[in-house]
């Protein structure tokens, strides 16, 4: 993709993250929702490209705008034609709550190369490029564990894996423990973990459990990249 236009996108994320920050802290969710949205959605129009939105904030009836299906870009018939995943804030509850964790994140693709994921949960897991090949949602959480320290080159103790903080998940941490990991807790937003998986300084080694199929896209283009 253009450089210019990967800075085009960069101000878009930086838009809608700039409308809600004056709302951390302020226990206004759907507010900061709401500032995000329209900073994000105003911003795209100055983005060249024939952009249609596959992941958004609903459907056309439950959202006023970044609804699946909507254009947007300039449109210009001159312009690369896109499929757009977003999600305005990642994380409402950490942002209205003033807790660390909240992102602002868009992926683009060619036309028809972006899973039109329905709002449903998925299974997940992430690491960093050196699971690639070694975990696998066909093994179990022990046998990813294993595999993972195997290739990192450190004991089970030493992988840390974060998980959501669901009642759903209450198997899946046993079984981590028990295996001799470190499970570190989150009440919402898996997206910026799971980037966080390829960061080598992050402290962050896997992150699994089932969560959101719309934020298991934008993770997965993000680790893609």
């Amino acid at each position: 993709m253009d450089r210019r236009l990967v800075l085009e996108f960069v101000r878009v994320t930086e838009a809608a993250a700039i409308a809600c920050s004056h709302l951390i802290g302020r226990g206004e969710r759907d507010a900061a929702d709401a500032r995000a949205v329209e900073a994000m959605r105003q911003a795209f129009d100055r983005v060249p490209v024939r952009g249609t939105v596959v992941i958004g904030e609903g459907e056309r009836d439950e959202a006023p705008m970044l609804y699946i299906g909507e254009q947007v870009g300039t449109t210009s018939d001159e312009f690369p034609e896109v499929d757009i995943a977003v999600d305005p804030l990642e994380g409402t509850n950490l942002c209205a709550e003033g807790l660390p964790g909240s992102i602002a994140v868009l992926a683009v693709a060619a036309r028809g190369h972006l899973l039109n994921a329905p709002d449903t949960y998925m299974e997940k897991i992430a690491t960093g490029p050196e699971g690639i090949g070694v975990v696998s949602l066909r093994k179990t959480p022990t046998e990813n564990l294993r595999a993972l320290a195997q290739v990192k080159g450190r004991r089970i103790s030493d992988i840390t894996c974060v998980v959501l903080e669901r009642e759903r998940h209450a198997k899946l941490v046993d079984e981590l423990r028990s295996a001799g990991a470190r499970v570190h807790l989150i009440s919402d937003g898996d997206v910026a973990p799971a980037i966080a998986t390829c960061l080598p300084d992050s402290g962050i080694d896997m992150v699994c459990g089932t969560g959101g199929a719309p934020e298991g896209v934008l993770s997965a283009a993000a680790l893609h990249c």
